[in-house]
């Protein structure tokens, strides 16, 4: 084994356990340092893959802009504690059919990924023509499409879970 496969574990393993502590964390300012270091781990993992470009658009849009202004959110809000709430009939089946949704997205994404021979196959080529910002744009939406749509369905989570978290019931002040 050589030295990336060995850090492509550990990042790996890193990302799945920041990833449960954000989803069980009780306390959102936690889960939030959670994800920042999720973003952070993925951020890494880009640029094993050879994505310098979209490793830091990871770490200054997301891990940074992005979650400070959900943490200055959260504490201005006072919604440090995940309060108990109840479950509506029709929320468990929604998440299962977008859950499928998906999944299946992500698998042809990986299948259709592993069938393509483009020009753009070879990342090094493309980044030295004299469009490099619209090699890298072509690139982010054939070759990287699944981990950019990783990432906008995980902020989006995050957003989601900001809401949720800073609603305020009917009758309450």
């Amino acid at each position: 084994m050589d030295f990336t496969l060995i850090l492509f574990i550990v990042l790996a393993v890193v990302a799945v356990l920041t990833a449960i502590g954000m989803l069980v964390s009780r306390s959102a300012v936690y889960a939030a340092l959670f994800l920042v270091l999720n973003f952070a781990t993925v951020a890494v993992l880009y640029l094993l893959l050879g994505a310098p470009f979209i490793a830091m658009a990871q770490v200054t849009v997301y891990a940074g802009a992005i979650m400070v202004l959900f943490l200055f959110v959260i504490m201005l809000l006072g919604a440090e504690k995940l309060p108990k709430g109840q479950v509506l009939p029709w929320q468990r089946p929604l998440a299962i059919a977008l859950t499928v949704v998906l999944l299946a997205e992500a698998g042809f994404l990986l299948f259709q990924r592993l069938s393509i021979t483009t020009a753009l196959s070879n990342p090094e080529a493309a980044l030295n023509t004299e469009g490099a910002v619209q090699a890298i744009g072509t690139m982010l939406f054939s070759q990287y499409l699944l981990p950019f749509e990783v990432t906008s369905v995980l902020l989006l989570v995050a957003m989601i879970g900001a809401i949720v978290l800073t609603k305020k019931e009917k009758g309450e002040t």
